[in-house]
Formats: C-alpha cells, structure tokens, sequence
C-alpha cells in the first residue's frame, strides 16, 4: 500500500532545525530529496536518523548555475522546507516569492529559531537557547539548583512538527484553491505553544511555575527510589488504599491517622509524605512495586533505561523498533509512531549516500548524464 503523501515530492533544504519534518514526509510516502551542499560533509547518528528514506542530490546554491537548477527543480516540487537564517535564500533570488513565480502551486516552510520578524530575527540560535528564552528550561530541575536543558533538541523536534502539519495542511487547501502557500515557523513561539500548563497557570491564575524537581506540577507524582532503580509513584491517588498497603508492612508510621484523609493536609505537609513513602520504597525493587501498583490499579511504572527499552515486552510485540542501514552500518531505529492501517507511515529503511540521485533526479530535467558528470566537474554538484 502506498502512504498517504505517496505521488508527492518535496525538496528538503534543511539543518538539523527542520530535517526531522522532511523525514516525516518522507516516513508518509512523499518522495523527499535532499539537497546538500557539494563542498560540505555532515555526518552524526542524529543526521542518519532524520534523513532515513530520503533521496539526495548535490548542489551548490551560491552559484548562479546552481540558482536556476533549484529553480527547475522547484517546478517539478510540491513543497520546499527550508530552515535558512532569514533572508538569506531572498539574497539568492530563491525566496518564496522568486519560487512562486516559477511554480504557483509551490508551498514553503520556512523553520527558523524565531521567525522572519522580530527583534530577534537575526539571533544566532540553536535548540539550547530556544530551550532558555521560551521558558522551558526555567521549570526543568530541583528548585534549588540552577535550571535544566529539557534532554534532546525537544526545540527543534517540536518545531519539525509544527512545520509538517503546516505543510500537510497546505497542501489539503491547495486541492481546493490550486494556489501553493508560504508556512513560516518560529522554534521559539512552538516551544512556547508547547509549555503546557505553564502558560495557561499564568494567564488564568498568575501563578508562576517552578522547578520541582522529579514532583509532577500538580504534586500528583513523583520519582522515588528502590533497592534497583527508580519508579514513579502516585502520591494521593486511592489514599486509603496506599496507607493499608504502607500499613500491612509496618510503614505508614503517622499516615494511618485521620487528618492525613484531607488532601488539603496532604498538600500542606507533603514533604513529610514523601519522606515516609520514600522509606518504604527503599525497602523494595522496582518491579515488586510496579507489579503490585499495577494490580491494584495504582498509575505506576519503573523509569526504564535506554537498553532496557529494546527488551521491552510492549515494543517487542508491537514490532516498533525497525532495521536501518546508516551508511556501512546496520542497526536499529525507532519505528513509526503512528499505525495506519489504508496509507501506511513507514520508517526509511536507509539514509542515502551524499549525491547518489544526482544522475536520476536531474533527468527530471532533461540533464544527461554527460551534463550531469559537467556540472559535477565544475562544482555546480
């Protein structure tokens, strides 16, 4: 079965800001081709996992030669995602207003770390200071310790996201109006948009957030050490229940008093809970709590490391883990998060070598290969 954006093609122009939207399209079936820069090489795990299934060419874009041929290769596109400071594709006559001329069905998405306006339009930016100016990084770690970077490029992940709904969205309306459309997209604002109950706390109650540490915001959970490891409990859900639990071991110590009943009190005194269920977890491994919470219903798991994760019984089941080649190297990739059973959302089996498509997709031109093997000789590819 073919996926949904099967028929679709797309030019990806991106950094690691926007390459991970281009391999979402890519994963729904759109035939996305790299364009990559002749003279420079960038390879990282990172780089293999946002380019799995994508094709790729060479070319170089600060050349006139290499301008016009973008151009052509625009006509025969449905979407470019680009992630460019601003400006810098107008300096080259390749902007969204130069590339509509040439292509009216065109759609773009520009994704930037603040937007083609603004006071900070220009700012040098990159998932850590995004990280720092939306206010993500003010309400990550303990309260007494300095703030956190969230773990990740969660900034550019997110903004990837936005970007490819855009574009999924454009095209919908484009079915009706036959006219493409220009999608600008700010890391910043996304990350904002992205801050939860941060935001809606201020503008409704003016409380401010602040780090808590492995405590959930709303004091409902929280990370608690065993013997092995670590797991995450919830801390009032079924209270009765948990203090007979503490109780039938002999470590509810006060709990099993009455004015522990008023959640109030609770919230009042919640360190000094804490304190008495973290005695108890000590006393345990993580999965005799996470077997018994589960049977009593209680909301509990075990905070899984990373190797533990390929061993799990769920994603093994599931079969969500794929094989990928990454250059000479075969490995395992994280598979598709979405299961579609008509138009199916595939995971790239593989990431291309730097140019390999160049002879295939510049026939879309009406290249030869000898102009092909010319333009690579002079740099052009």
């Amino acid at each position: 079965m073919n996926g949904a954006l099967s028929g679709y093609r797309v030019l990806d122009l991106t950094d690691e800001k926007g390459m991970f939207c281009a391999r979402m399209l890519a994963d729904m079936g759109a035939e996305v081709v790299r364009i990559e820069n002749p003279h420079e090489a960038s390879q990282s795990a990172t780089y293999c996992y946002q380019n799995l299934g994508k094709r790729s060419i060479t070319l170089n874009l600060k050349t006139s030669t290499g301008q016009e041929i973008f151009k052509r290769l625009a006509q025969h596109a449905d979407a470019v995602i680009e992630s460019y400071q601003p400006g810098y594709l107008s300096s080259l006559g390749l902007n969204y207003t130069e590339l509509n001329l040439v292509n009216p069905r065109l759609i773009m998405a520009s994704i930037t770390g603040f937007g083609q306006s603004g006071p900070y339009r220009n700012y040098k930016s990159s998932d850590l200071i995004i990280s720092a100016l939306s206010g993500r990084m003010s309400v990550c770690g303990d309260a007494e310790s300095p703030p956190l970077k969230p773990f990740g490029s969660q900034a550019y992940y997110t903004a990837s996201l936005f970007a490819a709904i855009g574009v999924l969205l454009a095209i919908r309306e484009r079915h009706d109006s036959g006219k493409g459309q220009y999608i600008g997209i700010s890391a910043l604002e996304c990350a904002v948009a992205t801050l939860d109950h941060v935001m809606v706390r201020y503008f409704y109650t003016g409380e401010v957030a602040r780090r808590q540490g492995s405590l959930h915001w709303n004091n409902g959970f929280r990370i608690f050490p065993c013997k092995d490891g670590y797991i995450l409990l919830s801390l009032f859900q079924q209270w009765d229940t948990l203090v007979e639990l503490l109780a039938a071991e002999g470590a509810a110590e006060d709990l099993t008093e009455a004015r522990w009943r008023d959640g109030s009190e609770r919230n009042k005194h919640l360190e000094h809970v804490i304190e008495v269920l973290e005695r108890w977890t000590k006393r345990h491994e993580v999965g005799e709590l996470v077997e018994l919470g589960q049977l009593m219903h209680f909301p509990w798991a075990k905070v899984t490391g990373v190797s533990e994760i390929l061993a799990s019984p769920q994603f093994r089941e599931r079969h969500y883990f794929t094989r990928v080649e990454c250059g000479s190297r075969p490995g395992l990739c994280p598979g598709a998060a979405v299961k579609m059973s008509g138009s199916p959302w595939r995971v790239g089996q593989r990431i291309p070598e730097k140019g390999e498509d160049n002879e295939e997709v510049y026939k879309i031109l009406g290249l030869s290969s000898a102009e092909v093997a010319s333009l690579k000789e002079n740099g052009t590819i």
